[in-house]
């Protein structure tokens, strides 16, 4: 014990190598390791982990074990509702800077302000590390709007190497008997068919409210649809796909004249990330969760702590 001691304070505290360790104790690089093995063994030696201010290992890991997610990133934030925006769009940019290896496809959900923020303060890869960037709900909108959804496409294709696909129409159409032509349109078919190669789908979490930029295009729901949605219990939607507060799919009248990616198609993909803070959207994000429609979550510290 004494030796183990000698040899684990030698290596931990004054910061001598293996061999040195060896050459002033007389004895083999080898013994000294095992001996250092054992050391953490017998308890001699103990590992601890400080986090500094702003890492929340231990929320992240607790949200992973609750809802079953792959992932969970959780940032500090100084405010509250958009001021949420800035610090979740960088963990994004971060997120996906480190995690985008190459050949994915990505889906990213249109009209929301915090991926295009995100895209803004992204980095460019110097290799491409994706092959497709595809809308994965309808992009088309009122023209001083539609510019964001078209930007965030394709500047993140930019970004990544990637070729941009775009969704050519609206995420919401006028009638069933509309989505059926339109999905038979060979440029919006072609989109459709690309849903099923995600393999990473980017999306903002909505709540009942529309935010700002979706209801400025044009794609949000009318208010006889948003109260049918709150006679049903529905807390949020992912790419207008709307859910109650188990995560349980809503049937609205509406569903059939959506065009964008089914709830089947989405929970698919193998990485879904969803990116929301705020306290407003809490019931949505921990529906979001409960319901597997994300599997990667991106949020702040107070919805870290109120979801568990």
């Amino acid at each position: 014990m004494r030796l183990l001691v000698k040899v684990a304070r030698m290596y931990h505290e004054r910061g001598l190598r293996q061999p040195e360790i060896a050459s002033h104790l007389n004895m083999s690089q080898p013994r000294v390791s095992r001996l250092l093995k054992e050391a953490t063994d017998r308890n001699v030696v103990r590992t601890v982990v400080v986090s500094p201010d702003g890492v929340h290992a231990e929320l992240e890991e607790a949200l992973v074990e609750k809802f079953g997610l792959r992932d969970a990133v959780v940032v500090d934030v100084g405010g509250t509702g958009p001021d949420v925006i800035p610090a979740l769009a960088a963990a994004t940019a971060v997120y996906l800077d480190a995690t985008l290896k190459g050949g994915d496809v990505i889906g990213i959900s249109s009209w929301s302000a915090t991926l295009l923020e995100s895209v803004n303060v992204m980095h460019a890869k110097t290799t491409p590390v994706a092959e497709e960037v595809v809308q994965i709900v309808g992009g088309s909108g009122s023209p001083e709007v539609q510019l964001h959804a078209t930007r965030l496409t394709s500047r993140l294709a930019e970004l990544t190497g990637a070729r941009p696909v775009f969704a050519p129409s609206a995420a919401l159409v006028g009638s069933h008997e509309l989505r059926e032509l339109l999905s038979r349109e060979p440029a919006v078919a072609e989109v459709m068919k690309s849903w099923s190669r995600l393999t990473l789908a980017l999306l903002g979490i909505g709540t009942l409210d529309p935010s700002p930029l979706l209801q400025r295009s044009g794609n949000a729901i009318a208010p006889q649809d948003q109260r049918q949605l709150e006679d049903l219990g529905a807390v949020g939607d992912v790419c207008t796909r709307y859910f109650d507060a188990e995560g349980q799919p809503v049937n609205a009248d509406f569903d059939d004249r959506i065009i964008g990616i089914s709830p089947r198609q989405l929970q698919a993909v193998d990485r879904r990330i969803g990116v929301a803070g705020g306290m407003a959207k809490l019931a949505a994000i921990r529906g979001a969760a409960l319901g597997g429609w994300i599997n990667i979550l991106i949020t702040d510290a107070e919805v870290a702590r109120a979801l568990l």
